[in-house]
């Protein structure tokens, strides 16, 4: 079955209608001719010119749409896959933001930390200039591209930008910081006994 017969195939109203039934879970031409309600004659010679071009059947259970044929089709359809390149040049790196970002969304967030931090790093040089000061409302609009049909909200991303020092937040400002500034976090705190203060 190639595009063509697909398109073919169903460019005829009563090969849909026979089809449909099928799929909806006829699994005898009766049936088909019952959920159909066209005349026997012609529901039979749809169905016939269905199981021909591989789009239906029958097997041990009876009538069945042949959805092998259809995911083959789709795969021969698609061609081989370009491999994603993100312009890093970073080979590690383009190895990790293959599975976690896809045309410029992330789709998820990876859960071992060191893969994290190199996402939310690259996410960062890509959506922010260094120095260059925004709005929080401007930060949310940004990141809630990224976030677009993903599993991840733009606030986890922008709290763990904060967290990881890619922006710095001051009075409802963010500022990337300037290449070589310290971007890693601060990993432990030191609080003055009894004061409650960072030192």
């Amino acid at each position: 079955m190639t595009g063509e017969d697909v398109a073919g195939l169903f460019a005829d109203e009563t090969r849909v209608r026979v089809f449909a039934a099928v799929a909806l879970g006829a699994t005898s031409a009766a049936e088909v001719v019952e959920r159909t309600g066209l005349p026997a004659k012609k529901a039979l010679l749809a169905l016939r010119r269905l199981e021909e071009r591989e789009a239906v059947a029958a097997n041990a259970d009876g009538l069945a749409v042949s959805y092998d044929s259809f995911r083959r089709l789709a795969r021969e359809a698609a061609g081989p896959r370009p491999a994603r390149d993100h312009g890093t040049g970073d080979e590690r790196l383009e190895t990790v933001l293959r599975t976690f970002v896809r045309d410029g969304r992330l789709v998820k967030l990876p859960a071992q930390w060191n893969r994290k931090k190199l996402v939310l790093r690259h996410i960062a040089e890509r959506t922010f200039e260094p120095g260059r000061e925004y709005a929080e409302k401007e930060v949310g609009e940004r990141l809630r591209a990224w976030c677009e049909g993903g599993r991840t909200d733009h606030v986890t991303l922008r709290r763990y930008l904060v967290d990881l020092h890619h922006l710095h937040r001051s009075d409802g400002v963010y500022r990337r910081p300037a290449e070589g500034a310290d971007t890693q976090p601060v990993t432990e705190r030191t609080v003055t006994a009894g004061s409650g203060k960072d030192e």
